[in-house]
């Protein structure tokens, strides 16, 4: 059986790609990443991929005027891999509907809360502010709007009185 083929999208450090990377070395999933595109030429995720021998890209959202250019420059990179999941995983840009449509079905973010709680930026701190005793983390398709899309699978945690942001 063929192993499903992903390309990973990041921004920072690249938590979320090393424990796809894991999960794969510890064959807990069958899959191989044909690639990992950033948008930040600092990322250190990139460094965990080179560091496991997967090709990486830069596609730097500052160098094009519109979103749709970046979006377009992403896909020429993209589509030659034929990839049958694209993965944000800690990508930190909105993407296009263009893009959304294209990868429909096969475009799936990590996103840290158990949505539809708690959409966009800073979870933690809402999760915190609101004093909530479980808070987590969901995988979902990509949909047009933000943070939306069916969810695959969430996990909970519980919030501590320790906890920060």
């Amino acid at each position: 059986m063929k192993k499903p083929s992903l390309v990973i999208l990041i921004s920072g450090s690249g938590s979320n790609l090393q424990a796809i990377i894991n999960a794969i070395n510890n064959h807990q999933l069958n899959a191989e990443i044909k690639a990992v595109i950033s948008n930040q030429v600092t990322a250190k995720g990139l460094d965990r991929a080179a560091g496991e021998d997967i090709t990486t890209h830069v596609v730097d959202h500052k160098s094009y005027p519109s979103r749709e250019l970046f979006d377009q420059a992403m896909m020429q990179i993209i589509d030659p891999l034929k990839p049958d999941l694209v993965i944000l995983a800690g990508f930190m840009r909105i993407l296009g509907n263009g893009f959304i449509e294209h990868y429909q079905h096969r475009l799936i973010n990590i996103h840290p809360s158990l949505l539809p709680k708690y959409k966009g930026l800073n979870t933690h701190q809402k999760a915190l502010d609101n004093k909530d005793k479980i808070h987590g983390a969901s995988v979902h398709y990509v949909g047009i709007e933000l943070d939306s899309g069916p969810v695959v699978i969430q996990t909970e945690v519980p919030v501590l009185a320790t906890d920060t942001a």
